[in-house]
């Protein structure tokens, strides 16, 4: 893997996803990612590996390769780990340089209009509690991210890119805006599982009679084709 300088503190967030598209080798190496954002902190590389996962998620193998790095902020986020660390194998492992070109131009226009209207702002929601916290629930929200589950990486992927957001630019209100829509998750959930703790005594007797049916009209239909 190559060795890479960048000098990202002079620059805004989205002028370094661009740049990091330009160069020729057609290998973008996650290393090379780690490099670009290591001294903006944990908050860039979850804004920038969430809206990665979002933009090119889809493609078969890339949310292990993407979402791994964000288990490991996490985890470090929680304990107060002051800079990512990431195991050499990880830091070699790659994806195409076009295809993180063409999942960034998408982004780029909206990600530009977000840096204009922030600001810092409800101190309180990026304090070091808030941060271990943010930790916990990117840990959670990474695993379900790296599961092979189809569209399951979109929504963890934006909570924790939202969160990455407010960290970088001391925004409390993303980040109050990712708790609100993990609560609105968790909600919705809740209500299911009452909802079906409720009508399940109705409907497995109707299941478990249905059951019962069913090989009594295979057999009449059988018996009348049959016949």
């Amino acid at each position: 893997m190559p060795d890479y300088d960048y000098q990202s503190d002079s620059r805004s967030f989205s002028q370094v996803i661009e740049d990091i598209g330009v160069k020729d080798d057609p290998k973008l190496y996650l290393g090379e990612l780690i490099n670009a954002f290591g001294e903006r902190g944990f908050g860039a590389l979850m804004l920038f590996f969430g809206l990665l996962n979002i933009a090119i998620g889809i493609i078969p193998g890339t949310t292990t390769i993407l979402g791994a790095p964000l288990l490991l902020m996490g985890f470090q986020l929680a304990i107060r780990q002051d800079q990512l660390w990431l195991p050499r194998w990880a830091l070699r492992r790659w994806i195409e340089r076009e295809t993180y070109r063409n999942g960034v131009a998408r982004l780029l226009p909206r990600l530009r209009k977000m840096e204009r209207l922030s600001r810092p702002r409800f101190s309180i929601m990026t304090s070091e509690v808030s941060e271990v916290l943010i930790g916990v629930a990117t840990v959670l929200l990474a695993f379900i991210l790296i599961l092979p589950i189809w569209g399951g990486n979109l929504i963890p992927a934006l909570i924790i890119a939202t969160f990455g957001f407010g960290l970088m630019q001391r925004d409390g209100l993303a980040i109050i805006l990712a708790w609100s829509a993990i609560a609105l998750i968790c909600t919705a959930a809740l209500i299911i599982w009452l909802a079906w703790t409720w009508v399940s005594p109705y409907l497995l007797p109707v299941w478990t009679w249905l059951n019962g049916l069913l090989p009594q009209a295979w057999a009449w239909l059988s018996g009348l084709f049959g016949g």
